[in-house]
């Protein structure tokens, strides 16, 4: 894959910047040219946050996804709905089908309705994990990353006191990959 554009939203404190961070990392890992682009204010109290990810094998031009992105994910259903129309043909909608449905959807544009939060829900008892099973469904629908480099990118990112969340989050992960992979 030569150049991988998408765009993570949610409400604030749903773990978007942190799925999108996750992907930059892996990025990184591997040698590309990669853009983490967060944009908040008050939303990371409760409104809609987002970051635009950029993974490519070339320099990176502009961090900023105005349209065309290979890959929509909604962690809700305002996200959805500002994001949805820049997917472009041949992209992917990955949605959390626990808080949103995608409705119409540009003919050519696969969609990964996952529930996330039920996932989250069933396995640790709370959807506080319900973004890392999105990442999951989103690397097995865009193979943006490669998940041999988990590993690696979960040591970068949770170091230090954070790193007993890393089985929690790598199961997560996991299943969010195998229930897309199951679509």
């Amino acid at each position: 894959m030569s150049n991988f554009s998408s765009i993570i939203a949610g409400f604030g404190g749903q773990g978007s910047l942190l799925m999108g961070k996750i992907m930059a990392y892996a990025g990184m890992l591997e040698g590309k040219e990669v853009s983490w682009c967060p944009s908040y204010g008050p939303e990371m109290r409760g409104g809609t946050a987002n970051v635009n990810v950029i993974i490519s094998d070339e320099t990176v031009g502009s961090p900023v996804i105005t349209k065309d992105a290979d890959c929509i994910v909604a962690l809700n259903q305002p996200s959805l709905d500002k994001f949805a129309p820049v997917v472009k043909v041949g992209g992917s909608l990955v949605i959390n089908a626990d808080l949103c449905t995608a409705g119409e959807v540009k003919e050519g544009v696969k969609v990964y309705a996952v529930p996330a939060n039920k996932i989250a829900a069933d396995n640790f008892g709370g959807s506080k994990l319900a973004n890392l099973v999105m990442l999951g469904a989103v690397v097995y629908a865009t193979g943006a990353i490669d998940v041999n480099g988990l590993d690696d990118t979960f040591a970068h990112v949770f170091e230090g006191g954070k790193a007993k969340f890393i089985p929690d989050n790598k199961k997560a992960f996991e299943l969010g990959y195998e229930f897309a992979k199951n679509l």
